[in-house]
């Protein structure tokens, strides 16, 4: 190679490396990492493939429950929303800073039921005269965490408030989150179980056998926002079409409840 070709192709390597950081500069600001309740996976899938199609943006979505997720922030995670199932763990997220100011919404709501894999035959109206521990016929209740996982704290809460959580406590089988609470039932590790009612309209293999009436447990929200790691102008387009008209009527088709933001 003779030494005067060198500068034609230093200029060329350096357009190429150029052109590549430009090029991921503008996929980075078509990119929106999404920290999300494991409730919200099956309609919230469906969301991001529209919202992708419709704005050539790519949505990374991360599922698990809000308290794994939250503490995951904490720790210093990249994401650029974080979509929780209740109100706590946004607000320690809040409380430590860690969202961007503003940003925060209510953009859905939901039922908790009690279900049991189909085919079952349990058919049950919740109330303080019933006996919980007899449905279960000796079998399991699944539910999430108690003292973590929103579904689980509104599912004790229920149960306490019916007066039926003593009968049942030591026959409780906890998971990481509602998903997996979910998938106990549905392959029939468990007798019952206590999901959102969107949960129970995912998997074919459940049925509802009853639904707790809302003044048994706190109101089910499920808060949105930026964390302060977003940047770009695609989380923040990707949080307004959440509560957008079309976003909305796919999550109601899912089963959950339009939030107050909508």
């Amino acid at each position: 190679m003779t030494v005067r070709f060198l500068p034609r192709i230093l200029a060329v390597l350096v357009f190429a490396v150029s052109a590549l950081a430009a090029c991921g500069t503008m996929a980075g600001e078509r990119s929106v990492t999404v920290f999300a309740a494991a409730s919200l996976k099956t309609a919230l899938d469906e969301v991001a493939a529209r919202f992708t199609a419709e704005h050539d943006a790519n949505v990374s979505l991360s599922y698990a429950g809000s308290s794994a997720l939250a503490r995951q922030i904490q720790f210093g995670a990249p994401a650029d929303i974080f979509i929780s199932a209740n109100t706590q763990w946004m607000d320690i997220l809040e409380r430590d800073d860690l969202l961007l100011p503003g940003s925060r919404r209510v953009i859905l709501g939901n039922r908790l039921v009690l279900i049991g894999p189909r085919g079952s035959g349990v058919m049950l109206t919740l109330s303080p005269e019933t006996d919980l521990l007899k449905a279960l016929d000796g079998g399991r209740l699944a539910m999430a965490l108690v003292d973590a996982v929103p579904a689980g704290i509104y599912g004790q809460a229920a149960l306490r408030s019916l007066g039926l959580w003593d009968s049942v406590a030591d026959r409780v089988a906890q998971t990481d989150n509602v998903r997996a609470a979910l998938r106990l039932v549905a392959s029939g590790q468990t007798a019952l179980g206590i999901v959102y009612a969107s949960d129970a309209m995912a998997d074919p293999h459940v049925e509802t056998v009853a639904l707790f009436a809302t003044q048994t447990h706190p109101d089910i929200q499920y808060p949105a926002a930026l964390t302060i790691e977003a940047s770009g102008p695609t989380p923040t387009a990707f949080l307004t079409f959440l509560t957008s008209p079309e976003a909305q009527a796919i999550f109601t088709r899912h089963g959950f409840l339009p939030g107050p933001a909508s």
